[in-house]
């Protein structure tokens, strides 16, 4: 005797009986251990195990559409981690087959060598993000290291990106697995994050992506993110007339929360968090400032939108040498992280040298790009 599962609920009342359908909860369904890690097409790559490692402190955006900024990417290849070529917003509607076919011109005409080649590609709902992706990977798919997908809202759409990418793959003979990196931009994405960041082996980091999250939210600012000079706290009134004299206000981050909850995320999938874009050009204190918040909250790099702002993300999330060399002391005190250790007046156990191996480690990636860091180190 077959069971067929219940569709209707019925229901009997003084009328007689009668069905009422009912819209059922969405169920949750996760892949065996065992075959997270299988490829999903036969003839794709197989996922990879661990994330490469690399120095990706600035994503760098680049316009591909616009002929005079796409010719000096030979010269960005020498100067940031990650070139990435935009598709999506800032992109007018009237030249994204444009830039799409300039990014592939540009990743055609240079060699990356250790520097990324990302493309952000447009939203899944959009007219444009069929023809990014099949093109892009047919036409360079084994330069390309990371696909940037943008408004991602649930673990959903990376499973459908992570299939179409196998399906590529194994069609155009890609040899490697191209990655996927996730903004969070939407407050049904942050609300889903920690099943984003786990979705698939595929998963490279995630992105905050502040200027739509505040639009998804509701939020009432137009910056680009930063922070707002009306989100504060006061200093204590001097006296009990409040109105006797101004009180000292401090201007608070509006993102706080939100990027705690993607770094703890992506920390637990083993996946990278960056900070997104900081739209003012012409505040650079500004900038690295909330670089640095995003920096000592756990974030390894930031998007870079003006050439001004790669210096800065350079020196942001680049370990500072005093610590660097306090790392290092450490290190050598408890070469195998275990037990204490006085140094300098401070004591140091195994859950200080795991901070210390982090920042030593940052240290190393530097040093192996840029020799007058690799001096300021002594590595």
């Amino acid at each position: 005797m077959e069971i067929k599962p219940a569709l209707d609920i019925i229901v009997i009342s003084l009328s007689g009986v009668a069905p009422r359908s009912r819209r059922r909860a969405p169920v949750r369904r996760m892949k065996l251990p065992r075959n997270f890690s299988r490829p999903l097409a036969i003839g794709a790559p197989p996922p990879l195990r661990e994330l490469p490692v690399r120095l990706e402190r600035m994503i760098h955006f680049v316009p591909p559409h616009v002929e005079k900024l796409r010719s000096r990417v030979a010269e960005l290849i020498r100067d940031v981690d990650v070139v990435l070529g935009n598709l999506e917003d800032a992109v007018p509607a009237d030249a994204k087959e444009a830039a799409r076919a300039g990014f592939i011109a540009m990743a055609q005409a240079n060699e990356f060598g250790g520097t990324g080649l990302w493309t952000r590609i447009n939203a899944l709902a959009s007219p444009w993000m069929l023809d990014d992706i099949c093109q892009i990977v047919a036409a360079v798919g084994q330069k390309l290291d990371v696909v940037m997908l943008p408004k991602v809202e649930g673990f959903w759409d990376i499973h459908y990106l992570d299939q179409l990418l196998a399906q590529l793959e194994a069609k155009h003979a890609v040899k490697k697995p191209i990655l996927i990196h996730a903004i969070l931009e939407t407050a049904q994405g942050v609300n889903n994050v920690e099943a984003i960041a786990a979705a698939s082996p595929r998963m490279h980091g995630i992105s905050l992506g502040p200027a739509d999250l505040a639009a998804s939210r509701g939020m009432k600012t137009t910056r680009v993110g930063g922070g707002h000079p009306d989100y504060k706290v006061l200093a204590d009134a001097a006296s009990a007339d409040a109105a006797a004299a101004p009180r000292a206000g401090f201007q608070q981050d509006p993102w706080h929360y939100t990027i705690a909850k993607m770094v703890d995320a992506c920390a637990a999938a083993g996946i990278k968090p960056f900070y997104g874009p900081f739209g003012d050009f012409a505040d650079p204190a500004a900038c690295e400032a909330q670089f640095r918040n995003a920096f000592l909250m756990g974030c390894v790099g930031a998007w870079t939108l003006h050439p001004s702002q790669v210096p800065i993300a350079k020196r942001v999330f680049s370990p500072d040498p005093a610590e660097v060399a306090f790392a290092k002391k450490i290190i050598a005190a408890m070469p195998d992280g275990s037990g204490a250790a006085m140094i300098d007046g401070k004591m140091q156990d195994d859950a200080t040298w795991k901070q210390a191996k982090v920042l030593l480690d940052l240290a190393r990636l530097v040093a192996a790009k840029d020799p007058a860091m690799a001096a300021r180190y002594g590595l």
